[in-house]
């Protein structure tokens, strides 16, 4: 096994409370449990040696070539080695639970089966608990093995015997064509009775019972455009990145993953920012899938609710899935980093940062909610209304902007874009809904923001609207401005600032978020171009009527996406993907864009 394979090189298994990364080689080398935010128990891809891992697959000689793909509209991961003597399949999947109640037992699911000539699968299981800082005793009993660390239990129950090897497990099994086998990893509270002994018809029949599960899902989608295997790719992945319980969508399903390789920019991206997740409404309302919306709409309710009385901001940028507004960070030293990336981070000191464009995310959320025939409820609607009552005194000030720069507060023209967001969402819903509201005061802030938008964001040297006041630097989180409505898609203002960032920002295709040279953000090194951003550029482009443009940088950009689909946060130089994987921000941008430039080529095929 690759010491550290490529981040694309990975695909992606869920249970609507945790996840976990499968290598292109059956390498598990990602997993936390029992939620997204937890200690891992593997985590080979930030260090190999201290991480954990869990493999299964042939010895790879020089005369194998792995494959890997998704069962059609799942979330089951089949991995493919073919060699001279057979080819072989291991099937990784979870068990889903889509429900309201948080449990503590999850389960991994890894079955092998051989589909031609003979293969001789081998099995090792190294497992490290707490980030690999606490120790585990191991017991085996056959085709059996129990971890026991100090705050979880893995349970280990296979279909052919594993022997004991120091703290870890190993075993292995040949197959000839038609024949199975696999095993279940079970995480669960110390103490936890362990799962009963699988069997092959057991696994299957748990196969087609997760494959069933997806596909019904995804059998909801209304999406009948031209890019429908990403699209609903997409919306699997925003799917496995929701936390059923509360509703809450991490950003990514990993923490560490460097935007540089051999940078600092090492962050954790296993929580909810709010700005994510509600741009995530959108996403998903547009696809039919109302639930998923509806259930971070209530997650998102109850952020603003629990506040109302307690002075300071209103939201916190970021939450654990549970709403806990604790994420305290630290560095886990002991780890090497990805390719010797470090500092590696659990936690995220960003939590405690000002970014004033959150109210205008969350307020599009629910305007938007708005559109499916949802209505706010009378309690839902006084905490969003005393939310804009407390922001129409508290918008104008600096702060660190949509990108969490840690090189000081500045006038951001984004902030400030999505606090006239805020404003006029929240007067679009207070007049349709007939809901008490201070439409004057709002209406005011509303109007004053633009005009200070227009007067301080503007460069006449870049003729565009900037970064921050006083510069004239350029920033892609912009783009979002046609589609909020501050200024019509066709405004020569816009145009002009769309010109200016093909200019600056955009390299074939691919969009930068800013410059960090000409706005320094107090970091270290150069960073890929932002995947959400280029799709932003597309849904921007279509929506300015520049077709031929829009469509092939969004061919382009789907070039860029891995062997399943999947997209990190960013690009790098040589094409490859950088930072935490997968990255919900760029899967729901890709469907925005998608919709977006359907619709502009259906308008104009018509014509």
């Amino acid at each position: 096994m690759d010491r550290y394979p490529p981040i694309a090189e990975h695909g992606l298994v869920g249970d609507l409370q945790t996840a976990a990364l499968v290598s292109s080689q059956g390498v598990l080398d990602w997993f936390a449990s029992p939620r997204f935010d937890s200690p891992s128990l593997f985590a080979a891809l930030l260090d190999h040696d201290r991480g954990g891992y869990c493999r299964l697959g042939p010895d790879l000689g020089d005369d194998v070539t792995c494959r890997q793909l998704y069962y059609p509209d799942t979330a089951v991961l089949v991995t493919r080695f073919m060699s001279p003597d057979g080819v072989g399949e291991v099937l990784d999947w979870m068990l889903p639970q889509d429900e309201d109640r948080a449990s503590d037992r999850h389960t991994v699911v890894r079955l092998a089966r051989t589909v031609r000539g003979t293969v001789r699968f081998e099995f090792d299981c190294a497992p490290r608990f707490d980030y690999g800082r606490a120790r585990h005793e191991v017991r085996v009993d056959g085709a059996d093995a129990v971890f026991h660390g100090p705050d979880l239990t893995l349970h280990l129950r296979s279909t052919f015997p594993v022997q004991q090897q120091g703290t870890d497990v190993v075993g292995a099994v040949t197959l000839q064509a038609g024949e199975q086998a696999g095993m279940v990893l079970t995480t669960c509270a110390p103490g936890g009775a362990a799962p009963s002994q699988p069997t092959v018809p057991w696994l299957t029949e748990q196969l087609w019972k997760s494959v069933d599960f997806w596909q019904r899902w995804v059998r909801q989608s209304r999406y009948r455009g031209r890019w429908t295997d990403m699209v609903h790719r997409s919306a699997i992945t925003l799917k496995l990145l929701t936390y059923a319980p509360s509703g809450g969508l991490v950003a990514a399903a990993t923490m560490g993953l460097p935007e540089q390789v051999g940078g600092e920019r090492n962050w954790d991206y296993r929580f909810t920012w709010i700005r994510d997740a509600s741009l995530s409404v959108r996403a998903l309302l547009d696809l039919g899938f109302t639930d998923e919306a509806m259930a971070f709409t209530g997650w998102l309710g109850d952020r603003l609710r629990e506040r109302l009385d307690m002075p300071g901001e209103r939201l916190q940028i970021m939450y654990r899935v549970d709403g806990d507004p604790e994420l305290s960070e630290e560095v886990l030293d002991h780890f090497e980093g990805y390719r010797g990336s470090a500092p590696v981070r659990a936690g995220n000191a960003a939590m405690d940062q000002l970014q004033l464009d959150i109210y205008g995310e969350a307020l599009y959320a629910l305007s938007e909610a708005r559109k499916f025939g949802v209505q706010p409820g009378y309690h839902g609607w006084q905490a969003a209304a005393q939310t804009l009552d407390w922001l129409a005194d508290h918008w104008d000030r600096p702060d660190e902007g949509i990108w969490e720069t840690r090189g000081g507060r500045q006038d951001f023209t984004f902030s400030r874009v999505m606090t006239w967001v805020a404003f006029d969402r929240g007067l679009r819903l207070a007049e349709e809904f007939a809901r008490p509201a201070d439409i004057p005061r709002w209406r005011e802030a509303r109007d004053t923001v633009l005009q200070q938008i227009m007067e301080r964001g503007w460069s006449e040297r870049e003729r565009a609207l900037v970064q921050h006041y006083g510069s004239d630097t350029l920033d892609a989180s912009l783009l979002v401005i046609p589609r909020v409505g501050l200024l019509g898609a066709k405004d020569p203002v816009w145009l002009s600032t769309l010109d200016a960032m093909d200019r600056k920002l955009v390299s074939d295709s691919l969009v930068y978020r800013y410059d960090p040279a000409a706005s320094p953000d107090g970091l270290r090194g150069s960073e890929g171009t932002f995947s959400l951003c280029s799709f932003l550029y597309v849904d921007a482009l279509a929506r300015a009527g520049r077709l031929r443009q829009a469509r092939y940088a969004f061919e382009k950009m789907l070039t860029y996406a891995n062997h399943v689909g999947l997209f990190a946060e960013e690009i790098g130089p040589s094409g490859e993907q950088l930072g935490n994987f997968p990255q919900a921000f760029t899967h729901l941008s890709l469907i925005m864009a998608a919709t977006t430039l359907d619709e502009a080529l259906d308008r104009a095929y018509r014509r």
